[in-house]
């Protein structure tokens, strides 16, 4: 039964993440990237300054950096190390050369996020700011549009509950954790019907709870959290990265060389070198959308409670995300895979990161298993935090804000943290694939549909602020 389930889940996100939804996802990508003049490499020494400093008088719930972190708490998780290393292997090592382009691209997608974010939120009295695709979706296309926006906050939900938010994320940590604790089954207990480690149920009660304690506080303890978490960890993260590349320096060669290779089916074997460079094409730019989100319509709904008063400004702020989560992160973590040859062993899932580490740094195995157990634990911690602000965002929309139901929902979704790790990874995956794939679909619309307004923003800021375009 749950392999025929597994089965239709793998079809509906065949059809989702098909031809079709790649050409829109790049396509936007291209087409705002050339709308804007290539603005997200001609200005990213800026939006880094923008990044870390806030802007005076601005109005929101969190400071700017408060807002990225918490974006990036969504999007910095286990699609950095688990989704990198399930694209690399399904696809091959070309797949992380379009993750890397499509965030290249997604950049320009993910600044004309940030900016309509602030553009159409509303704030009210107290200063709480709601913003995000389905506002502007409802006020920049129009009151006809609505049906698209509750669409796409539907989609949203779906994909905090049952997919990107909850369930990947720490089916994630509590495999990492029975990898390092019991990697033998020795201390298997029976639950639910089935067998588990008791690694396993001691790391989805403990994810929980720590969840439980900051989830109940709101956005800002959420932002608080991630402001500590997410910088620390990716620096620690990027350097135990680099660390393996040094040691491994003579195996990176090859490795680039075989990850452009693969990117135009240059090595294909009897499918075919076409039918090898969509393999690649599909699921690095599917796993490099799960990553960092370009396109989903996602981290807006974080960019909207920015204390802001500059739609461009938090737009810079916000393509600095993208740069980090996947140019910077994902590109060290599938050069570790790849440089130790950890790719083609016929591991699946965290075992190909976990192996990477272990047998690239210059240590005790133990070592790099302990450390990559800890950087997954970090990085999918702070995502199930993000996504639960960003699925309650959409719920607010949908219900007019009614507390009762979203109290409801909180604890709602802390179950789906405790219950995740008991599902199967592959059936887990495909639905955070497809949840993902239906959000994409109505904001890359609005952002095309909007594209005059973004640009019209742009120069007008640029105007207005031409010492800042100078420096």
């Amino acid at each position: 039964m749950l392999e025929k389930f597994t089965e239709v889940l793998v079809r509906i996100d065949d059809v989702v993440w098909g031809i079709p939804l790649i050409v829109l996802i790049m396509g936007t990508g291209i087409f705002l990237t050339v709308r804007l003049g290539v603005l997200q490499f001609r200005y990213l020494g800026m939006a880094l300054k923008c990044m870390v400093k806030n802007e005076e008088n601005g109005v929101g719930e969190v400071s700017s950096f408060g807002a990225l972190c918490t974006a990036l708490a969504a999007t910095i998780g286990t699609g950095n190390i688990v989704g990198v290393a399930t694209a690399v292997v399904a696809g091959g090592p070309g797949a992380l050369f379009w993750m890397v382009l499509a965030a290249c691209l997604g950049m320009a997608t993910k600044y004309s996020e940030g900016l309509l974010a602030v553009k159409y939120r509303t704030l009210d009295n107290s200063g709480h700011a709601l913003g995000g695709p389905f506002y502007y979706i409802e006020k920049g296309m129009g009151e006809k549009w609505r049906w698209m926006a509750k669409a796409f906050a539907v989609f949203g939900m779906g994909a905090g509950l049952l997919g990107i938010g909850t369930i990947t994320q720490v089916n994630g940590i509590a495999s990492a954790a029975k990898g390092f604790f019991d990697p033998n089954n020795q201390m298997m207990v029976s639950l639910f019907g089935g067998s588990y480690s008791v690694a396993t149920i001691a790391a989805a009660v403990v994810v929980t709870v720590a969840a439980a304690l900051v989830i109940l506080g709101g956005i800002q303890r959420i932002a608080n959290v991630s402001t500590i978490i997410v910088p620390f960890m990716a620096i620690a993260y990027v350097a135990v990265c680099v660390t393996i590349l040094i040691y491994n320096a003579a195996a990176i060669p090859a490795a680039i060389a075989e990850v452009f290779a693969g990117a135009f089916g240059l090595r294909a074997a009897a499918g075919g070198a076409l039918g090898a460079l969509m393999i690649a094409m599909q699921k690095g730019v599917a796993r490099g959308i799960f990553s960092n989100e370009a396109g989903l319509g996602s981290a807006p709904i974080a960019a909207a409670a920015a204390q802001t008063n500059e739609p461009v400004r938090q737009g810079l702020v916000s393509m600095t995300g993208t740069f980090i989560d996947t140019v910077v992160i994902c590109t060290m973590t599938g050069l570790t895979i790849m440089v130790t040859g950890s790719w083609n062993m016929g591991l699946q899932g965290v075992e190909v990161t976990s192996n990477a580490f272990s047998t690239g740094l210059p240590w005790d195995p133990q070592v790099g298993s302990f450390i990559l157990m800890l950087s997954l634990a970090f990085f999918a911690f702070t995502t199930i935090l993000g996504w639960d602000y960003y699925s309650e965002r959409c719920l607010e929309y949908l219900t007019g804000g009614n507390k009762t139901i979203l109290t409801g929902y909180r604890w709602l979704y802390i179950l789906a943290v405790l219950i995740g790790p008991f599902l199967t990874l592959e059936a887990v995956w495909t639905i955070a694939d497809i949840f993902n794939g239906l959000m994409a679909i109505p904001n890359l619309i609005a952002l095309l549909a909007l594209n005059g307004v973004i640009v019209a923003e742009t120069r007008s800021f640029f105007n207005r602020n031409h010492h800042l375009a100078m420096e």
